[in-house]
């Protein structure tokens, strides 16, 4: 019972996943990936830091090591992450943004073997081989189908691939803090924070902080809102199911957020993307990697 309720917990967090990916993509069309983070990062806050105080009231408790890991999960993955991901689906779009994003388990792997020294089984070789033509398929398709990323395609496609690097290093390191015993709200709540309070500091040093007005004023602020909901959505959800059944049941179902990025890309902007079948194929063979090495 309890892993039907975590599979369909990670399907909703799929949902959110595509939700939030659609949104930012046509917000930063016209608008700016900063408000788009801001505002995110502002509605987090806004439902992550109640929720852990009305639920964890009047026992906190979060040791040191917990505590600097969901900092150091805050900085990197909640704010340099995000950054990342919104710089990338505003630039190169969502349909080959999403699918290269999925590519983190072949980071995860990777990072195993050179820090931790385990061995790749033959379930993860065939993971990664396929991850790795499904994303140079998806390169391939996408440098055909843009001639300003001709000269540069390398270049151009580090924005995705940073992202899935960062994301497949936050899980690493907020197991510490859940191997403590730390709640799920109380960490969300931590990284929250520290992200908000980073973004903050960067945006103070640069004088580029926006003004309440504005963002309240932004013809954007709908999608960005949008965002932030369907971000919240697909934290709760995705914690929420590694709560109640293994990680390989709820992580190859997230994978399936590129084929839903896809479907609604292909359905409502076809005047921003361009799916084609060459990039269909791609997404479906590096989600399939990715739900191989996953498994295995």
């Amino acid at each position: 019972m309890n892993e039907i309720a975590g599979a369909a917990l990670a399907v909703l967090g799929a949902v959110g996943i595509a939700g939030q990916v659609m949104a930012v993509r046509v917000g930063t069309h016209e608008g700016s990936t900063t408000d788009a983070l801001t505002v995110v990062l502002l509605v987090n806050l806004a439902i992550f830091v109640p929720l852990a105080a009305v639920l964890e009231f009047p026992a906190y408790r979060m040791s040191t090591s917990a505590l600097l890991s969901f900092v150091a999960a805050g900085l990197l993955g909640t704010l340099l992450g995000r950054a990342l991901y919104y710089t990338s689906i505003d630039r190169l779009g969502a349909s080959i943004t999403e699918p290269i994003k999925a590519s983190n388990p072949l980071f995860a792997v990777v990072l195993a073997v050179l820090l931790l020294g385990d061995p790749v089984t033959n379930g993860q070789f065939v993971g990664v081989v396929l991850i790795v033509a499904g994303v140079a398929w998806l390169s391939k398709q996408t440098v055909d189908g843009d001639a300003t990323l001709a000269d540069a395609p390398a270049r151009a496609l580090t924005l995705p691939f940073a992202t899935a690097l960062v994301f497949a290093l936050e899980p690493v390191i907020v197991k510490v803090g859940f191997g403590d015993g730390t709640s799920v709200m109380s960490g969300l709540a931590v990284k929250t924070v520290v992200a908000a309070a980073g973004m903050w500091a960067y945006l103070r040093w640069r004088n580029a902080l926006p003004a309440p007005g504005d963002l309240a004023r932004s013809p954007n602020r709908r999608w960005y809102l949008l965002a932030g909901l369907s971000n919240s959505l697909f934290l709760l959800s995705y914690y929420a199911a590694l709560s109640l059944a293994p990680v390989s049941l709820v992580v190859p179902i997230l994978q399936l957020s590129p084929l839903i990025v896809m479907a609604l890309s292909y359905a409502f902007l076809d005047k921003l993307e361009r799916v084609t079948l060459g990039l269909v194929a791609g997404a479906v063979v590096v989600v399939l990697g990715a739900v191989v090495v996953t498994l295995a």
